[in-house]
């Protein structure tokens, strides 16, 4: 059996830390219940001392949490801190205090001005005023990713011995190498008397982007807490992804001897509500929650995901609640997506027939940076309109605008595979193809409807025509035609209600002759 590794949040204390993602103690409570159906095990609720709406959140949270998480409140290694963290977890059925002081070189000269030996002297106490209020005490050796091995050890030995039973290894900065940061972590396991009765927790920052790495190194290292945010949030550049570390742990579990308790398949739920509520949008490319992290555009890619899902993805998306596989439509996707696609549409189509609307597909996603559904039952049914055609589009050339008259010029094959072109001119471009087409057609109908609706998303949407014309005898003929081109869609939809009159007339001549 693997060891247990124990999963600290701090989203609603570290995370809310990110310029303009503040929360108020409702929306902080309403994470609280995500991070609780995540099965975090403990949650850094707030900084009670910062402002009552902070104390206010660790209180509420604590009476929210129960049994179920600990609930941690921030403090730094000052009495009045503390005394307001513990009257804020006052109804907490587990309680711990966060407490500590910088460590570093840099923190201690330019920062608190303060001695190795006063530093040691203010982290024992700190501690030891805790453990008045509550058992479980944590103590955070702040920049400890750039402090000096051995001063660590003797601070961390000092707090272990006054009764911290969690201590924190921050890289504060995000300034460590992972190997380096392992070394520290291994460091204090084999110096430190008694390490091995409490938690070496990691908490890491992503200046550099090792946020993940820096903590997987640390457990690997022998650390048994990660603290960590969903979706990276945090100072700067962020904390440790939570959705990162528990996925990598699950996927290394046996190299890393580790495991969490965490449900994954809150993630995507999580993370959507983090970011709905703070503001802070989650990028694309976002590992296991981002909307492309699961998402293959690429024609080698989405033919091997067809054919096996574990060919390019190591993750089912499900395990994290993002429902399945994406097969992006676009012009690097080849027959075998839109083949798929198609099919999923409920479209059974020859291998001719989609190799036409192959081509028509390579030419619209040209012009998008994505094919939609609508967009492919659009080009479904304008390949479906031009199979029975007697008369198909060549070309739709047109010229307008003040002062200019209206100018059309359209060229029509017949089935017969002459081709004729006509020029005219009209009150307006759609006004100069209708005559064109008529030109050429030469059937005697009216136009009595005409309408547009765009029928995809996106700038580049396919427009779609629908037209009416009536016949000699009053029976009315419907056409559509879709293209990303209003006018050529409208030249389509003309022809393709001509096409239908046309058809009518020939096949009441046959029954005549019969």
């Amino acid at each position: 059996m693997t060891r247990k590794v124990k999963i600290f949040d701090t989203t609603l204390r570290d995370g809310e830390q990110s310029p303009g993602a503040s929360m108020n103690t409702d929306e902080k409570l309403l994470v609280a219940r995500q991070l609780l159906r995540l099965n975090v095990d403990v949650i850094e609720a707030g900084f009670p001392i910062s402002s009552p709406g902070d104390f206010e959140s660790v209180r509420r949270v604590a009476e929210l949490a129960g049994d179920r998480a600990t609930v941690c409140a921030l403090t730094r290694a000052v009495h009045k801190d503390i005394d307001a963290a513990a009257d804020a977890l006052r109804y907490a059925s587990r309680p711990r205090i966060h407490t500590g002081i910088g460590v570093s070189p840099s923190h201690m000269r330019d920062k608190l001005r303060m001695t190795e030996d006063e530093v040691v002297a203010r982290a024992v106490d700190c501690v030891s005023y805790a453990k008045r209020f509550v058992e479980d005490v944590e103590f955070y050796a702040e920049d400890a990713g750039r402090s000096d091995f051995d001063f660590l050890v003797r601070v961390i030995q000092a707090v272990v011995d006054a009764g911290a039973t969690v201590v924190n290894i921050p890289d504060t900065t995000g300034y460590s190498l992972p190997d380096h940061y392992a070394s520290r972590i291994k460091y204090l396991h084999d110096n430190v008397r008694g390490v091995e009765n409490v938690d070496i927790s990691v908490h890491c920052h992503n200046d550099l982007g090792m946020a993940t790495a820096l903590a997987l190194a640390g457990v690997r290292a022998g650390a048994t807490q990660i603290e960590c945010t969903i979706n990276g949030l945090g100072e700067r550049a962020g904390n440790t992804a939570m959705e990162e570390v528990v996925m990598a742990i699950r996927m290394h579990a046996d190299e890393l001897d580790a495991h969490t308790d965490v449900n994954p398949r809150e993630f995507v739920k999580a993370s959507r509500l983090v970011s709905s509520i703070t503001g802070m949008g989650v990028q694309a490319n976002k590992a296991i929650v981002g909307a492309n992290a699961f998402a293959h555009s690429s024609g080698i890619h989405q033919d091997g995901v067809l054919k096996q899902r574990s060919t390019y993805e190591i993750i089912d998306p499900a395990e994290v609640g993002a429902g399945q596989s994406q097969i992006i439509l676009t012009a690097r996707s080849g027959h075998a997506a839109l083949k798929h696609r198609l099919v999923e549409l409920g479209y059974e189509l020859g291998e001719s027939e989609l190799d036409k609307i192959y081509r028509a597909f390579l030419d619209l996603a040209d012009k998008k940076k994505e094919v939609f559904d609508e967009d492919l039952e659009s080009l479904v049914g304008e390949s479906e309109r031009e199979a029975s055609a007697l008369y198909s589009i060549v070309s739709v050339q047109v010229s307008s605008g003040y002062p200019l008259t209206p100018t059309a010029t359209v060229t029509l094959r017949d089935v017969n595979g002459i081709e004729t072109t006509v020029c005219e001119v009209g009150v307006g471009p759609i006004d100069a193809v209708f005559k064109a087409i008529g030109q050429i057609v030469r059937v005697e109908g009216e136009l009595t409807e005409f309408a547009v609706q765009s029928v995809t998303r996106g700038l580049a949407a396919l427009g779609e025509v629908t037209v009416r014309v009536a016949g000699p005898g009053g029976r009315v003929f419907a056409g559509r035609g879709a293209d990303g081109d209003i006018i050529v869609s409208s030249a389509k939809a003309y022809v393709n209600a001509l096409n239908r009159l046309l058809c009518e007339r020939m096949d009441a001549r046959a029954g005549s002759v019969e």
